[in-house]
C-alpha cells in the first residue's frame, strides 16, 4: 500500500489535519455560539467563564489552527490534553471501555492530536508556505 499511497502522504496528512481540525472546531462552535444544535440539541450555549467555555475556546480556535497548520503542534498538544481531561472527567467513571462509556470520540481526538503534535503541521500548511506536489 505504501507504494500506491506513499507519494501522497503529505497531501493526505494535510487533508486529515484539515478534516479533523474543522470537525473539532465545530464542537467549539456548538458550545460557544449554539451552532449545529448547540450543547443540548436546541441551540443552547455555555458560559464562556466555565470549563465548558474554556473547552469551547480550545476546540474552536485550536481546531482552526490545526486545520490550517498554524502553530499546529502546540494547538494539537493543548487539544489532546483537553480531550484527555474530558475523557477522565466525563467518561471514565462509566466503565473501562470507551465504546461503552461514550468516550471513544475523546480518546480518538486525543491520540490523533498527539500524532499531529509530534508530526507538526507538515509541508501542506499555512506555516510551511505554498504546497507542492513534488
Amino acid at each position: 500500500m505504501h507504494k500506491l499511497l506513499g507519494k501522497y502522504s503529505e497531501p493526505l496528512y494535510a487533508l486529515m489535519r484539515l478534516i479533523v481540525g474543522l470537525l473539532f472546531a465545530c464542537h467549539g462552535a456548538q458550545k460557544l455560539f449554539g451552532l449545529l444544535g448547540g450543547v443540548d440539541g436546541h441551540g443552547a450555549t455555555v458560559q464562556l467563564v466555565s470549563l465548558f467555555g474554556l473547552a469551547g475556546v480550545i476546540e474552536l480556535f485550536g481546531g482552526i489552527l490545526i486545520a490550517f497548520g498554524l502553530f499546529a503542534s502546540w494547538a494539537a498538544f493543548i487539544a489532546a490534553g483537553e480531550m484527555a481531561v474530558a475523557y477522565f472527567m466525563a467518561h471514565a467513571g462509566g466503565g473501562f471501555w470507551p465504546i461503552m462509556n461514550g468516550g471513544e470520540k475523546a480518546v480518538f481526538y486525543c491520540f490523533v492530536f498527539l500524532f499531529i503534535a509530534a508530526h507538526g503541521a507538515g509541508k501542506w500548511s499555512l506555516a510551511a508556505g505554498k504546497p507542492s506536489l513534488q
